[in-house]
């Protein structure tokens, strides 16, 4: 599955600047016409130079101009190919129930399969094994990432691993500064801004800890105060901030995160899941 050009823009819109900004809202808006355009169209119509153009492809990780407008116009074949009726349509006051449903699931199997198709293989298994031979595991976020990192606190919990999740920031401050080497810490923030994320993350760097940052913004504050970054895909639609497109991208990596991890030692980790599973029995009713 490759990674969509659009997919890595609008993770990057945060943290372009303003000219850069301008470049990346043009490509979005139309990126059949940029395939289409030469270098000097494309910066006449922003306003800017032919540098700034060049430097806004580097910033997307590609060689140059030439390159963008290649993988402009295979992305854009590519969607002529796969697109499906009135997909991309935002919800609005008028918008029926029907067709919210249709968007949502649009937008949340896209936010999906976007962050799979980007997401770095040989960081993630540097993650897996971490965590795999971790001491301590701490896990910080708020809001709605505090329900994802919640899951995965409990499921690591289940099969013998000794994980924290922290949405307090002056307990997870008091945890990690108790971390040091052979311990990980995880920050999980979709802006990657959160600063009662990034304060025990830097925190439990400083300790020795290995950093994990789980982001959709590879230039954010806590990507550049983690060692390790695992990127999410997800686009929000308004009035969705926050929605469970973040959620389920992040909950895509996380959960590649822990089969990773059991399956290091499986035998173990059954056996742990087999003792947590009978020690709740008595606390479920039979279906009759």
């Amino acid at each position: 599955m490759p990674e969509t050009l659009q997919a890595r823009i609008h993770a990057l819109l945060p943290a372009l600047s303003t000219t850069q900004a301008r470049i990346a809202d043009e490509v979005l808006r139309n990126p059949a016409a940029v395939s289409a355009s030469t270098i000097g169209e494309l910066a006449a119509r922003c306003g800017t130079s032919l540098p700034s153009v060049t430097r806004f492809c580097i910033a997307l990780g590609l060689g140059g101009y030439a390159e963008l407008r290649l993988a402009l116009a295979a992305e854009n074949a590519r969607d002529a190919a796969d697109s499906e009726p009135g997909a991309g349509v935002e919800i609005g006051p008028d918008t029926g129930i029907e067709e919210v449903l249709r968007v949502l699931v649009s937008t949340d199997i896209q936010a999906i399969t976007e962050t799979a198709a980007g997401l770095d293989l040989e960081a993630l298994g540097q993650v897996v094994q971490a965590v795999s031979d971790a001491r301590r595991i701490d896990l910080y976020a708020v809001s709605g990432s505090a329900s994802v990192a919640e899951d995965l606190g409990l499921r690591l919990h289940r099969i013998g691993r000794a994980a924290s999740t922290w949405s307090d920031v002056h307990n997870a401050l008091t945890s990690a500064v108790l971390l040091g080497p052979g311990d990980v810490a995880i920050g999980i923030s979709h802006s990657g801004e959160t600063v009662e994320v990034l304060e025990p993350l830097r925190l439990a760097a400083s300790q020795g800890a290995k950093t994990v940052a789980v982001t959709n913004s590879p230039r954010s504050p806590l990507a550049r105060a983690a060692e390790v970054v695992l990127l999410t895909a997800a686009r929000d639609l308004p009035p969705r901030t926050g929605g469970m497109a973040c959620r389920h991208a992040q909950l895509i990596i996380l959960e590649a995160l822990y089969l990773g991890v059991a399956q290091r030692d499986r035998t173990l980790a059954e056996h742990f899941v087999t003792l947590t599973a009978d020690a709740i029995t008595t606390h479920r009713e039979p279906t009759y």
